[in-house]
């Protein structure tokens, strides 16, 4: 039975994270993604025509949890950190491996113009968060982010479960003062 159109693309997809986790955006090619297929190039560019639509497309999924935590973030207000850490936790486990292809060059996602979305409403959230356009309350509220975001990077693919309680008590507590 031939392969359909749409598992191909969702197979690229999966392969070309891969090995961006693994070598990262600029070192890896169009070539290395279709030979670990083993498809064609010609095959790859008919899906995708260049290595940033790709990586558009393994992005959008990302940029569409974040607008949805954001809003929700508006809309229920600071009321309880702990739910609203507890819930970056997840959508950044669900991102995990973006997150870590990233790690490999951070520039790439300002060139598709997603990083700068990203920080601004980041730091909507931060004030949101804390209450306060303060420096000392931002950067704990930063701290906090940043300390659940990187530790889903660095447990790669351990079990949420595992380590989840642990994270969001941590940024909980970086959030308070003193």
């Amino acid at each position: 039975m031939p392969r359909r159109n749409a598992d191909t693309r969702e197979d690229i997809r999966a392969v070309a994270l891969e090995l961006f986790v693994e070598n990262g955006f600029e070192q890896t090619s169009l070539r290395q993604i279709a030979e670990r297929l083993g498809i064609t190039k010609a095959a790859l560019y008919y899906h995708f025509p260049s290595k940033d639509e790709l990586l558009a497309e393994l992005a959008q999924p990302l940029v569409d949890d974040l607008d949805g935590f954001f809003a929700h973030v508006r809309e229920v207000g600071p009321g309880d950190p702990e739910a609203i850490l507890r819930r970056y936790l997840e959508l950044c486990h669900r991102h995990r491996k973006l997150f870590q292809s990233v790690l490999h060059d951070p520039t790439v996602l300002a060139r598709l113009g997603t990083l700068a979305q990203v920080l601004y409403r980041r730091l909507e959230v931060d004030r949101l968060l804390v209450g306060s356009d303060l420096p000392a309350d931002r950067v704990r509220a930063i701290i906090a982010f940043g300390g659940v975001q990187d530790s889903v990077v660095l447990m790669g693919d351990e079990p949420l479960d595992g380590y989840a309680d642990a994270a969001v008590a941590s940024a909980v507590r970086a959030l308070r003062p003193g």
